[in-house]
């Protein structure tokens, strides 16, 4: 399991890296400010959380129950929220409207939360000194 979410989280480092420069100096030829600020909340909010798995990855006495449900909560939330946040901030350049997805955001960031609720509540439980 911590080989799986370290891969992951090398894998959402590298795209928010990438998702990050593309919104840095391609996005802004296309979409208006607001729409580049969007796309890079969700950058920041992907990169926040790759470096949480690097953690979670790491981190001695976690059972891989709670590396399992935590990393799962984490990759649904990531892929929700900011995946929906960069296809929100595309949306004027698309035929499709995102807008019509926008409410699995939310979801996403509740998952978010619900992982590092998780998290420090298994922390708070175990015998780690």
């Amino acid at each position: 399991m911590r080989k799986r979410i370290m891969i992951t989280a090398s894998v959402l480092g590298f795209l928010a890296v990438a998702l990050g420069a593309f919104g840095a100096h391609g996005l802004e030829k296309l979409v208006e400010p607001d729409a580049v600020s969007t796309f890079e909340t969700g950058v920041r909010y992907q990169m926040y959380h790759a470096f949480f798995l690097f953690i979670l990855g790491i981190l001695p006495g976690i059972s891989e129950r709670t590396q399992r449900i935590v990393y799962r909560l984490v990759l649904t939330g990531v892929v929700f929220f900011s995946f929906s946040i960069y296809f929100l901030a595309l949306n004027s350049i698309t035929t499709f409207d995102f807008k019509s997805i926008g409410f699995i955001t939310p979801i996403g960031g509740s998952l978010l939360l619900a992982a590092w609720g998780y998290l420090g509540y298994q922390l708070y439980r175990s015998k780690l000194n």
